[in-house]
């Protein structure tokens, strides 16, 4: 089941909120604690037939409540008596509320700004006061943080578990929740409407990450990133899955402590994994064999698990000679005249090989003249100073460092660099467009647009994890409603 939680403030929007939830979830979680007013909760209830479970936290819990704690139970108390399918009691309270007519209890448990502390303690306080179902909240800021979290709702108990994670792992932990038959997950209606922060909303659950094709027979495979393309790449991959009749769905995941992180996907079963473009970090500790490309870039874009060890491929030049062939209508494009790449990182090393290897004439600059020396020394290519990047003949840019700002000041670089009819490969931003991508139209300059790059990289990332292409209309399907 998913439990949306509705957080009216206003008695007199509260049942148009409850009347939207119950058009979508399956159980309804009403918060008294943010109404400005004290609400009638036997009023509310009969608003819908919907299962509806009443919950009033205080900020203790991550709630909202500004009254007393003695008038927080009361509220508490008038709501059972108007017998809602669950309340939720906080176990601080729980011996003070009696049991009261069908209504069921879930006893909470929260610890919003850490990660969840003693499971096996806690649940059997909770299993003394009385409790139908047990919750945990916790702080779940990565994988990290949500594995106590995870493990509590994954074993078998007496009693049946929910949990709801605070922070950008929550909706990972409400994915593996699902898998392993958590009674219900919480979403929010929409945004704006969360209970707590980077709570995942119904649409995001249902159309990104197919909550409701998801068992436990499902195999998932992760995706590291940080934004819109983790999105944008789950939508599409869940969507080739499906038409392929393969039980795989997409688990996002933010690593925490890298040299925990191998033990957690083998516990979970995962077996390969795609980065989008938004993630810069690097995760070459993560395997033991990478391509010629990942120990010169230092990316690793995707990461799947061979008969020696897990293997990191790094496929981001791939999918820019792809893009490269289709603006500029030429298949050796990468190796022919002089390439510039500016930065002095792993990628831009990685960068300066590759065109190079292509056959191109490469030449490497960054702000620090020392450090671009050493970084052109490695790739093997020619090492120019950072005021003659103005003056020297270039056929095509790399913008090779993540977030390399653009501008006239000192610490920034200078976008007359762009000139007319040269080619421009902007690393800079991950998926979205940098400033450079407007600079480089304005001058004339073929700009390799991110997208373009995505959805090639993505393409080659499929094809290099399961030896298949994308299905036919695999993107347009699963970013129909955008």
């Amino acid at each position: 089941m998913i439990c949306i939680s509705v957080t009216p403030a206003s008695r007199t929007l509260a049942p148009a909120d409850l009347l939207n939830a119950s058009r979508h979830g399956d159980l309804i979680e009403l918060c008294l604690d943010h109404f400005i007013n004290e609400p009638n909760p036997g009023a509310l209830l009969r608003t819908v037939d919907k299962p509806i479970l009443v919950s009033c936290r205080s900020p203790q819990q991550g709630g909202a409540w500004k009254g007393t704690e003695q008038q927080r139970v009361q509220l508490l108390r008038e709501a059972i008596v108007a017998e809602p399918e669950y309340v939720e009691l906080d176990l601080e309270i729980a011996g003070s509320i009696p049991r009261y007519g069908r209504t069921k209890r879930v006893i909470s448990y929260t610890t919003p700004n850490r990660a969840l502390p003693r499971v096996d303690e806690v649940f059997e306080r909770c299993q003394k006061a009385d409790a139908d179902v047990v919750k945990f909240t916790s702080l779940t800021e990565d994988l990290d943080q949500a594995w106590p979290l995870l493990a509590a709702v994954a074993q078998p108990r007496d009693l049946p578990i929910v949990g709801l994670g605070i922070g950008k792992a929550g909706l990972t932990f409400s994915l593996l929740g699902r898998k392993y038959s958590s009674p219900w997950i919480y979403a929010a209606l929409e945004k704006g409407m969360e209970a707590f922060p980077a709570q995942p909303t119904i649409w995001q659950l249902r159309e990104d990450y197919r909550t409701g094709e998801i068992g436990n027979k499902t195999h998932f495979l992760g995706i590291v990133g940080r934004g819109i393309g983790e999105n944008i790449a789950a939508r599409v991959l869940n969507t080739a899955f499906e038409e392929m009749g393969r039980p795989i769905r997409c688990l996002p995941l933010l690593p925490g402590d890298l040299r925990r992180f191998p033990m957690m996907l083998e516990k979970l079963g995962i077996n390969g994994i795609v980065v989008a473009p938004d993630w810069s970090d690097d995760l070459t500790e993560l395997s033991e064999h990478g391509d010629e490309l990942v120990r010169r870039s230092g990316r690793v874009d995707t990461l799947m698990k061979a008969s020696s060890g897990r293997k990191a491929v790094c496929t981001t030049f791939d999918a820019i000679r792809m893009t490269g062939e289709q603006v500029l209508g030429s298949t050796d494009w990468s190796g022919r005249g002089a390439v510039l790449v500016l930065g002095d990182s792993l990628m831009a090393q990685g960068a300066a090989w590759w065109f190079s290897s292509q056959g191109a004439a490469v030449s490497l600059a960054s702000m620090s003249d020392n450090q671009a020396a050493g970084a052109a020394k490695v790739a093997g290519v020619r090492h120019i100073p950072w005021n003659s990047i103005y003056d020297t003949r270039i056929d095509t840019v790399v913008l090779a460092d993540h977030g390399m700002p653009c501008g006239m000041g000192s610490k920034e670089l200078n976008p007359a660099v762009i000139r007319e009819r040269q080619t421009i490969v902007d690393l800079t931003s991950g998926l979205e467009e940098s400033p450079y991508a407007e600079e480089s139209r304005l001058r004339g300059a073929r700009y390799l647009d991110p997208t373009t790059v995505f959805v090639n990289q993505l393409q080659i990332q499929f094809r290099t994890l399961t030896g298949r292409d994308l299905p036919p209309g695999a993107f347009q399907k699963g970013l129909a409603s955008d």
